[in-house]
């Protein structure tokens, strides 16, 4: 059974920052990828960045592209999202997504991950 939890959210002022870590079990299978993912109220499901284990690649949305960086833990399936200079559409529910196998490639697509991780808030007042 796969699982994934995230954790970090909360409340930040405009202009602050906050990390997010989504820790996994369960994974099987090669060319793991993570990803990050927003939902805000009223609007669809956004990329927010992906991280794949083939080859350590990164890639980054438009929407938070230059304030958002992902990583992983070297010993375990954990990502984590350090967001700096948050704004307040930042507002959303982030998302942690896994999927393995091919295509190797860090889809920004929803359906295309398997695994979802419940959520966690992130609030940035103005």
């Amino acid at each position: 059974q796969v699982t994934l939890v995230e954790s970090g959210g909360g409340l930040v002022q405009a202009g602050g920052s906050l990390s997010l870590s989504c820790a996994s079990s369960g994974l099987t299978g090669s060319s793991l990828t993570m990803s990050w993912f927003r939902q805000a109220p009223g609007k669809d499901r956004e990329f927010v960045a992906g991280y794949s284990w083939t080859g350590g690649r990164t890639y980054y949305g438009d929407s938070m592209k230059g304030r958002v960086t992902i990583s992983r833990d070297g010993a375990q399936n954990t990502v984590y999202l350090q967001m700096n200079s948050l704004r307040p559409e930042d507002t959303a529910v982030y998302y942690c997504a896994a999927k393995t196998g091919l295509p190797i490639q860090i889809l920004t697509t929803s359906e295309r991950y398997p695994y979802w991780g419940q959520g966690t808030q992130v609030t940035v007042s103005s």
